[in-house]
């Protein structure tokens, strides 16, 4: 039951990655190289928003929090995608992306630890490598993307990782009941 958890956490932080590291350049599609840092604020401030809203429902809406952490990322990547040349519909995304994300880290931990039960720490272990790896792997692949069609590819690719995501999670009731 832990390869859907740890599926999920790979594929998610990688599409969150992919974004993130190359905010950048999604950002000049817009005109608004110039507002990194209030653009990443922003993501910040929602995001703690975010791990306010998980922390209140974690204990009793594990998978529904998941789905609509997944499901808002997944909003915010379309719009990225469809609409990243227009200034305000980037920072909304921002926004929808950061409320995604904020407990990401909280659902994908605690489901890997309700699954393992007494060997949680095994699975820990295990969900914290599939980061690290999603880390690594989002640079690597956002880069490759930038090289070979620019930064219009980088929303597309998330598309597909958190469809795919969002499917994993649903049908594993197991991992995130």
């Amino acid at each position: 039951g832990l390869k859907p958890v740890l599926a999920a956490t790979l594929g998610f932080v990688l599409a969150h990655n992919i974004l993130y590291t190359y905010i950048a350049p999604l950002l000049d599609r817009a005109g608004m190289g110039g507002r990194v840092d209030a653009t990443l604020l922003l993501f910040g401030v929602a995001a703690i928003g975010s791990i306010w809203m998980v922390a209140v429902g974690i204990d009793r809406r594990l998978r529904t929090l998941t789905l609509a952490s997944v499901g808002l990322f997944l909003v915010a990547a379309l719009m990225l995608g469809a609409f990243g040349q227009v200034s305000w519909i980037v920072l909304l995304a921002v926004v929808i992306w950061g409320l995604g994300f904020g407990g990401a880290a909280s659902l994908f931990q605690t489901a890997s630890a309700r699954i393992a039960g007494e060997a949680a720490d095994v699975a820990q272990s295990m969900v914290v490598t599939a980061w690290n790896l999603a880390i690594a792997g989002g640079g690597l692949l956002g880069g490759l993307m930038l090289l070979g069609g620019g930064a219009g590819l980088l929303p597309w690719s998330c598309v597909l990782l958190l469809a795919a995501i969002g499917l994993v999670v649903w049908k594993s009731r197991l991992g995130f009941a």
